[in-house]
Formats: structure tokens, sequence, C-alpha cells
């Protein structure tokens, strides 16, 4: 078991930590949890509104694709810790910390 740590751009959240297995994605989390993440295309790849930044634990969770860099191109202020919530599958236990990019001016599903 494994947990992940959200952290905040938006000044008025405070941090979240929540437990995570093995296959959960971060969206995954993020709502059953009801944390708000955008996620327009529903957690299949297709758009770059779940955008988020890996702070620690990369290593915990696959990979970065080349369809899954192409969307993080598109996302807003892409850093080199970008990464999609819906690709971030927990492969081995650990703790992930992320950041999830100020919510207000996108507009989608909460």
């Amino acid at each position: 078991m494994g947990k992940v740590i959200f952290h905040f751009e938006q000044k008025d959240k405070k941090s979240l930590e929540f437990e995570m297995e093995e296959g959960d994605s971060v969206l995954d989390i993020a709502e059953d949890n009801d944390v708000e993440l955008n996620h327009n295309c529903g957690g299949v790849c297709a758009c770059s509104t779940c955008h988020i930044y890996v702070e620690e634990g990369e290593d915990l969770i696959q990979e970065i694709s080349d369809k899954e860099e192409d969307f993080v191109d598109r996302a807003r202020n892409p850093k080199l810790n970008s990464r999609l919530a819906c690709q971030c599958v927990m492969e081995e236990d650990g703790t992930l910390v992320v950041t999830i990019p100020d919510q207000t001016d996108i507009i989608g599903h909460h």
C-alpha cells in the first residue's frame, strides 16, 4: 500500500493525503476523494486537463508514453515534471507527491 499527497497551487487549499494501491491512477484517487481535478476526456489520455506536477515518487509510477508527452506539451505551464493524472498509475508502494495546478480557469468536469 502506498499513498499520494496532493498539494495545490491555489493558496486557499490545504494539502491532502490518501492511500493508493498498485494499479490506481492519481486521477482515480482524486475522483474517489472529491479532489478537484478536471478531466474532460474521462481519463483516457485524450486531453491535458488533468495535468499535474509530480514532485516526488516518479519512480513509483508508469513511465510517460509518447502519447501522454504530446498532451502534456499542450497543457498550461508544462514543466519537466508535468504528467497527466490519468496516466500516473502506481506500480510499486511508496509515497507519491503531486501538485495540482490552479483549476479556477479550466472549464470542465469536477
